[in-house]
């Protein structure tokens, strides 16, 4: 994992809105997912709403037990951002190919994060649109992880970042937070039936549900 960027005490810059961010994030991960709703996400020229995201939680000797969790076998030096502070920006790669990017939430030391699922542009589609390399719909542009990133410039090289630093090269705008619906998490293949993906109603940005096909059947699953 590369330029995983952390601080014991605190970040240069990010002075007492950072402080307060961090401190609205440092709950469990599905109230930090639902607190994320409607956060304004601002990535090198272009400005997002988010609304569609994931919670995932951690080890089993963790307070959120979460099988699907990266950092369900504990630290790892890929999983590190996982385990806090919160606020700051954790990236993988899905199948080698798509960037997608989180949030670490929870206590510092805790495992838990957010994932990005699905935004709307709200400034700068021209540069949006630029880096996806397509045409899609403008509701289509950051649908996805992967496409998130992608519309936003996210690289692997933002891995460890503080989302609420003022001088991050990508930063975190937490707003009032939206209603939200819930249900089951994308494409996972264990504890599958947990709802904890959120979204905000009458989005068409928002990606449809899609489960594993490596998933026991509904119902049957964690």
């Amino acid at each position: 994992m590369s330029n995983v960027r952390r601080g014991a005490g605190g970040v240069k810059g990010a002075g007492t809105i950072g402080s307060v961010g961090a401190q609205q994030l440092s709950i469990d991960p599905v109230a930090a997912a639902r607190r994320l709703l409607g956060a304004q996400l601002h990535g090198r020229e272009v400005s997002a709403t988010i609304v569609e995201v994931e919670a995932y939680g951690g080890p089993p000797d963790g307070p959120w037990p979460d099988p699907a969790s990266h950092s369900f076998r504990g630290p790892r030096l890929r999983n590190t951002v996982m385990f806090g502070p919160a606020g700051r920006m954790y990236t993988y790669r899905s199948h080698g190919i798509h960037v997608c990017a989180n949030v670490a939430c929870g206590p510092d030391g805790v495992a838990a994060a957010v994932l990005l699922r699905a935004a709307v542009i709200e400034d700068g589609e021209p540069v949006a649109r630029m880096r996806r390399g397509v045409t899609p719909a403008g509701r289509a542009l950051a649908r996805g992880p992967g496409n998130l990133c992608s519309a936003l410039g996210i690289t692997m090289d933002d891995n460890g970042i503080d989302l609420l630093d003022p001088d991050s090269p990508v930063r975190l705008e937490l707003r009032p937070q939206n209603p939200s619906l819930a249900g089951p998490r994308v494409g996972v293949s264990t504890a599958a039936d947990r709802e904890w993906r959120f979204w905000t109603p009458g989005r068409s940005e928002v990606s449809a549900y899609r489960r594993s096909p490596r998933a026991p059947a509904p119902g049957a699953s964690d």
